[in-house]
């Protein structure tokens, strides 16, 4: 496919290959953007923000309902984009092309909820005679960048609530996962968006990814990715709004009162979703002790069903890993982990890219799955004496976006809900539950701000004052 600048289809001489990680065949190929292509791109997306600011709202929202009517039209088409590209099975690709189309549908309601309200200017002394209010303003130019575990409704995520709250704004898609992002954009030029509001530049991050934080005319960076890279990002953004969800290793506590068929399944899932490349999937499982060898066994006999394989399979509950470097790194973990003294209760293997889904046990505490982000198929098991031992080792990673419990205690859950240190708390559900509506991130180590729709428009849009002398 061809990289979108200001509404124009470009090709380059230098290309990038997009290959399927099952087999690691090549599906498409795309530019390699430089520095220059994302100059030209902010270069265009000037007049971009100009165009969108003074649309009508009607027509933001008019065009973003189009869009979903396309994505609703291309559904298949998009799914299989995903799961061919990405690690997602075609099941899982499908849930989320109708998140994404759900996400824009989303977008194109809130842009009519972008509310100010009056000031009581004459609440101040000497300001009898005036009167005003505050409406919210587009920013200008937002640059998304975003990760391949959910190539389509990621980037949804950011473009949505930049076009409906009136600015332009520029997509890096992942390099391995550039697809959807493009077909997303061929939605929305379909649909009418004039072309100006929104490019699409691919390419590798470390030749592009530079020239477009750091430059001044970019005022909001909206990145879904990992810390390492994120605090680089924002040693290069300068003065600019910054938007960041960096990932977590996610904790769920269950309790002797739970529903254990209930959490069994929704922790197998949680786990094992996306082959765990997720940043809400589950990775750290607190059991209270007096059902922990019932819990685990149910756990491991639960994950040895799991079949893996071609994420094109309708009966793949499970594909492989977005490359074969990331399932050696996941591999090493626990190879690493085992020679610290932990157990390994099922898979722990490898066969190219497809990595067995894996359950761990008696796992030391600086180990690192037990305190960094595995972003693969991996679960640790930890027995505990009470729900205070198991809030506390919750919080004792530098991560904290989401967590969750399995009670049917009221006490308990709202124990939980006040201690834990997280964005988000999930009562009998895994951490890997969520809705594209509701406020996303999370604390520590995990990012900065929040997405879903009404809350990324508030972080793209600022509050202008207006106020009347009479």
């Amino acid at each position: 496919m061809k990289m979108l600048i200001g509404g124009q289809w470009i090709e380059k001489s230098q290309t990038i290959d997009v290959l399927n990680p099952f087999d690691g065949s090549v599906i498409d190929t795309v530019p390699a953007g430089t520095a220059e292509d994302i100059r030209s791109a902010i270069d265009i997306a000037q007049k971009g923000y100009e165009i969108n600011r003074d649309m009508p709202i009607h027509k933001r929202i008019s065009i973003l309902k189009k869009t979903a009517d396309l994505m609703q039209a291309r559904y298949e088409e998009l799914a299989v984009t995903i799961a061919t590209e990405g690690s997602k099975t075609i099941q899982e690709a499908r849930k989320e092309v109708g998140r994404a189309i759900n996400t824009i549908t989303i977008s194109a309601e809130e842009a009519r909820r972008i509310n100010g309200e009056t000031i009581p200017f004459d609440s101040a002394e000497g300001s009898e005679n005036r009167v005003g209010y505050y409406y919210r303003s587009p920013i200008g130019i937002i640059a998304a960048i975003t990760p391949f575990n959910d190539p389509l409704n990621l980037v949804a995520h950011k473009v949505g609530p930049a076009i409906a709250g009136g600015n332009a704004v520029i997509v890096k898609p992942a390099t391995v996962t550039p697809l959807s992002a493009l077909k997303l954009a061929e939605c929305l030029l379909d649909a009418g968006l004039p072309g100006e509001i929104l490019s699409v530049v691919t390419g590798y991050g470390n030749q592009i990814g530079e020239a477009l934080v750091s430059d001044p005319r970019i005022r909001m960076v909206s990145f879904t990715g990992g810390g390492e890279a994120g605090e680089r990002i924002t040693r290069l953004a300068g003065l600019k709004k910054i938007g960041m969800e960096l990932g977590s290793n996610s904790p769920v506590i269950v309790l002797g009162d739970a529903d254990m068929e209930k959490a069994v399944e929704s922790c197998v899932s949680g786990a094992f979703w996306a082959v765990g490349q997720n940043c809400i999937g589950v990775q750290r499982i607190y059991i209270d002790e007096n059902i922990y060898d019932d819990f685990r066994n149910r756990f491991v006999s639960r994950t040895q069903k799991y079949k893996t394989g071609s994420q094109l399979d309708e009966n793949t509950d499970m594909g492989p890993m977005i490359t074969e470097s990331e399932a050696i790194r996941v591999i090493d973990w626990v190879n690493e982990s085992v020679s610290q003294g932990a157990t390994c209760l099922t898979g722990g293997t490898r066969n190219y890219t497809l990595v067995q889904p894996t359950v761990m046990e008696n796992m030391p505490d600086a180990a690192k799955l037990n305190c960094q982000e595995v972003f693969g198929p991996v679960v640790s098991l930890y027995p505990v004496a009470s729900l205070e031992e198991a809030v506390q080792k919750s919080n004792a990673v530098n991560y904290g976006l989401h967590a969750a419990i399995f009670t049917k205690n009221l006490e308990n859950a709202f124990y939980a809900i006040r201690h834990l240190d997280v964005g988000s708390v999930i009562v009998n559900d895994s951490t890997d539950y969520r809705i594209d509506l509701m406020p996303f991130g999370g604390v520590k180590q995990s990012g900065l701000g929040r997405e879903g729709i009404r809350f990324a428009l508030q972080e793209m849009t600022e509050p202008k004052v207006v106020c009347f002398n009479l």
